[in-house]
């Protein structure tokens, strides 16, 4: 049996303090938590960097280095920096050797890296190596040669490299969410499909509970199926909790494609042991032909402002969609009359169908919405120069030529909040590998003492 001690769902988010010292003191074999994902849009790979509060990074990681020292096992995270980027990495090992230093903690580390070279990338792509998954966008290799940051994601045969170096802590670039956690137990003969399917299952830690917040979790793994335990009191794994999650962020609920192969649980059958645990077997790992790694890539896409105007006036919430549309249509006109470069204009009603813009079903606009417009330009100059062209309108702009002039407001002097550089996401394809280590680079350091 493999034990893994899942302290939450990403290194910055929290957890339960009580419910992870009843995780240590019952013995686990691995502590692993995930670093990140692309779930915070593209700027983070972009420029290499993390969401997550550097403090509550560093408060959160020295205690789960405790935890590892008290329960004397490796802690392993991956996607480290919330990206994976190789500078995002380098970012966490800094503060480990910071906490190092200050706790007179002696640790080994071993440091996976996963980034990649965008000529090396360009020429796997001419070679045929490269091929797209669904809805991937159209690339070429000046599309590859463009990006400021490609990362490989790394599945279990790279983790358990790492693990094997004998370090204390594996600080890992890009991974799979679930490699982290599978990759002890394949090393050590459990069962390949639970090792998979409780590895997705624990992902998030507590999410698959009944309460979300507490965090932490047990994943117990043998030659049969696994075990998911809630660590904090009062807290309950169900069948519908765990057997729920094979459905987050996968758009099959039955299959799930990892490097080297792919998890099926069609056949799972889900148990209530007692309470609070639930028992899973039956799920199958499918080995694939060709060892291949998702590859995700972020290039930059121009300069952006922001501006923010509120409107209560019953006449234009009524109408705030053919008020935008107008507003976009002349300002764009104004603004190619009066500047040279590309640019593009966008209103997003708040209160309407912002989150879902054309997407959405169930519209419903209140006493009052926010129109947020976003200037997008091929430089920092044009697209404030575009954004103060579009202010009048936001602040005066009737809805007909025939009607009183009103006025709007801005909640912030100046209107205009330039957002800088932003990236978009252009890689979303898998590459062939023919040996698991070959995209990626492990290093061992040793910190302290």
């Amino acid at each position: 049996m493999v034990k893994v001690l899942i302290p939450c769902g990403a290194l910055g988010l929290g957890y339960d303090r009580a419910a992870l010292a009843r995780g240590v003191s019952e013995g686990p074999d691995i502590i692993a938590i995930d670093g990140g994902s692309t779930d915070s849009g593209p700027h983070y790979l972009g420029t290499g960097t993390s969401k997550y509060s550097r403090q509550s990074t560093k408060a959160q990681w020295r205690e789960l280095l405790e935890a590892r020292a008290q329960a004397g096992v490796p802690l392993v995270i991956g996607t480290a920096g919330t990206c994976g980027a190789d500078s995002a990495v380098d970012w966490l090992v800094d503060i480990t050797r910071e906490i190092s230093r200050e706790a007179g903690m002696a640790l080994k580390i071993a440091v996976l890296k996963s980034g990649q070279d965008v000529d090396k990338i360009a020429s796997a792509y001419e070679a045929g190596r490269i091929t797209p998954l669904e809805a991937a966008p159209e690339i070429s290799p000046d599309v590859i040669k463009s990006c400021t940051n490609i990362v490989a994601l790394a599945g279990a045969e790279q983790v358990q490299a790492a693990l094997a170096t004998g370090a204390d802590v594996v600080i890992a670039g890009r991974t799979t969410d679930t490699a982290i956690i599978a990759a002890l137990p394949l090393a050590r003969g459990c069962h390949a499909g639970a090792a998979w399917h409780g590895a997705k299952v624990g992902e998030c830690g507590a999410m698959a509970t009944t309460n979300y917040s507490t965090g932490t979790i047990m994943a117990e793994f043998d030659e049969a199926g696994f075990t998911i335990t809630p660590m904090a009191e009062g807290v309950q794994a169900t069948p519908r909790t765990v057997s729920a999650h094979m459905l987050y962020e996968n758009s099959d609920p039955y299959v799930l494609f990892e490097p080297g192969g792919h998890l099926d649980v069609r056949g799972a059958e889900y148990h209530a042991v007692d309470d609070r645990q639930v028992q899973v077997t039956g799920s199958e790992w499918h080995v694939s032909d060709r060892y291949t790694v998702k590859l995700e890539g972020a290039r930059r896409a121009g300069f952006q402002v922001v501006s923010l105007v509120t409107v209560r006036d019953a006449h234009y919430v009524a109408n705030i969609h053919a008020w935008c549309a107008d507003i976009v249509d002349k300002c764009t006109a104004k603004a190619r009359r009066e500047t040279n470069g590309d640019f593009h204009i966008e209103l997003r009603v708040t209160g309407g169908d912002a989150t879902l813009g054309g997407l959405e079903n169930n519209e419903r606009v209140g006493s009052e919405v926010g129109v947020t417009g976003i200037v997008t330009a091929e430089s920092e100059e044009l697209a404030m120069e575009v954004a103060k062209i579009l202010n009048p309108f936001l602040l005066h702009h009737p809805l007909t030529a025939t009607e009183e002039m009103p006025t709007f407001a801005f909640p912030f002097s100046p209107p205009e909040m330039p957002r800088g550089a932003i990236h978009e996401f252009c890689l979303n394809h898998v590459m062939e590998l023919n040996d698991p280590m070959e995209a990626f680079r492990l290093s061992v350091i040793e910190v302290g003492g």
